[in-house]
């Protein structure tokens, strides 16, 4: 009897930590064997020399959302891991909504009801925190933890969502007794919504204006002030989405005073700039309002660098995709309204890893490793996902991408969204993914969609290793 379902012979495997060339044997979903050459497989593909990479962690990503306005994110949990799966991403871990009044349990048991039996790669689930009661906090959260829901997140920002500083600190806290972990979406409110009336006042609501109705200020401010809360209750965090060089430096700034943070990015703010929402009376750039905005090129460089040096842990999509067209996307308030009323979001997980490697490896900003940690270890690692996700490794899911070297053009009409446009459209990429396994069965393959829907299995997450050792508290005598 053979050893291995499938070998993948000839290939050149990054990891983490290194680049070697090597066999894959693969068995019963999992990493069987690495070994410089394996023989037999019932099947064998041979790589032809061509990179494998652990397939993608998307820490970051909306799925079947609906704000109150009525607009509603366009991908669910079929289009949407479908999309991720033909980007080379075969996990993802989607938000649960938690609406005020609503139970925590209801409402993730609701979200993964939803997601049973139609998603094409694995998932595991974030809860939003919009109402953390005492009994969400003291009764609900430490039985969901034991059951496998070890990440929550928190908004400085939005009516309906915002947390004030006191209740930020009772999460952090309830982190802290629990060993979960937070993300942080920080941006100032008062300083977003004090921009935002006078733009408005003034008639400047062209979509370009939503970049200044959200400071690099209000960011950096609502970053010293999450990190300072964080400092006071000795508890990590993930900082997501981070757009601008003054936040790189308080990154910097709280590690220099041996705090642990996580910092995430997305492709959004390595590629896009302001300049890119065109010219002032252009509603098309709508398809790019997505909060914070992109910033501007030395945003853009600091950014790079920062994870050049490994100050950047993750880098996640943030897909957020609302059509553009029709009456519950981007145009749900007509053409001509303003950059206020525009649903906040842009697609992007099928695009993620092929604009890191492009952008990245083959451009020489990061290497190989530093994309495997970007883009899959670190975000399996802080989620609990680790190492059955996140790594080619003996014993780990057989999770794996192969990459194709020929260029492509993204084009929207090719992607695998429910989306009406992608902000990428006509960049030419330098790799893209030429197969892509989940837990050793192909679900993408020469340009194809070969996965089924209920092939992804929910995954309990576990504690994540960097709450076991929580930090230093201010108020240690107080928790």
């Amino acid at each position: 009897m053979d050893a291995f379902d499938l070998v993948i012979h000839n290939a050149r495997i990054a990891t983490a930590a290194d680049v070697f060339d090597g066999d894959i044997g693969i068995a019963d979903g999992r990493i069987a064997a690495l070994a410089r050459r394996l023989d037999g497989g019932r099947e064998r593909i041979d790589a032809e020399g061509r990179t494998v990479t652990p397939g993608g962690v998307d820490g970051h990503i909306h799925l079947e959302q609906r704000l109150p306005d009525g607009a509603e994110i366009c991908d669910d949990f079929f289009s949407g891991t479908r999309s991720a799966a033909c980007g080379g991403t075969t996990t993802i871990i989607p938000f649960a909504f938690q609406g005020p009044g609503q139970s925590l349990r209801d409402v993730l048991a609701a979200y993964r009801e939803s997601a049973a039996d139609r998603c094409f790669v694995d998932y595991a689930f974030h809860a939003i925190l919009t109402d953390p009661t005492p009994q969400v906090l003291n009764q609900e959260l430490p039985s969901l933890v034991m059951e496998g829901y070890t990440s929550f997140k928190l908004y400085m920002t939005y009516r309906g969502l915002q947390l004030t500083d006191r209740q930020v600190l009772d999460v952090l806290t309830a982190m802290r007794r629990e060993k979960t972990i937070a993300m942080v979406h920080a941006e100032n409110a008062e300083f977003i919504e004090w921009l935002t009336d006078r733009l408005v006042d003034a008639g400047l609501t062209a979509p370009r204006n939503h970049t200044r109705a959200h400071p690099k200020i209000g960011e950096r401010e609502a970053t010293h002030r999450a990190l300072s809360m964080s400092e006071m209750v000795g508890v990590p965090f993930v900082l997501v989405h981070i757009s601008a060089r003054e936040v790189v430096e308080q990154l910097d700034w709280a590690r220099a005073r041996g705090l642990t943070v996580f910092g995430e990015t997305c492709p959004q703010y390595l590629t896009l700039t302001e300049d890119d929402y065109g010219e002032d009376g252009a509603f098309e750039g709508t398809k790019l309002i997505c909060t914070p905005p992109p910033r501007t090129v030395d945003d853009q460089e600091a950014l790079w660098a920062a994870m050049a040096r490994n100050a950047i842990d993750i880098v996640s999509s943030d897909h957020s995709p609302f059509r553009y067209a029709g009456s519950k996307g981007k145009q749900i308030h007509g053409t001509k309204a303003g950059f206020h009323k525009i649903p906040n979001g842009v697609p992007g997980v099928e695009t993620r890893m092929p604009l890191l490697y492009s952008e990245g490896v083959l451009k020489g900003r990061i290497d190989l490793p530093q994309f495997v940690r970007l883009t899959a270890q670190n975000a399996a690692k802080i989620y609990g996902l680790y190492p059955r996700k996140g790594t080619i490794a003996v014993g780990s899911d057989a999770d794996l991408v192969i990459w194709g070297t020929t260029p492509v053009t993204v084009a929207n009409a090719s992607l695998h969204h429910d989306c009406d446009y992608t902000p990428y459209e006509g960049m030419t990429l330098g790799a893209w993914p030429a197969t892509v396994f989940s837990r050793g069965r192909p679900v993408y393959r020469d340009g194809q969609l070969c996965g089924e829907a209920g092939h992804g299995d929910f995954l309990p997450a576990a504690r994540p290793e960097a709450m076991q050792r929580p930090g230093k508290s201010a108020i240690a005598d107080l928790l």
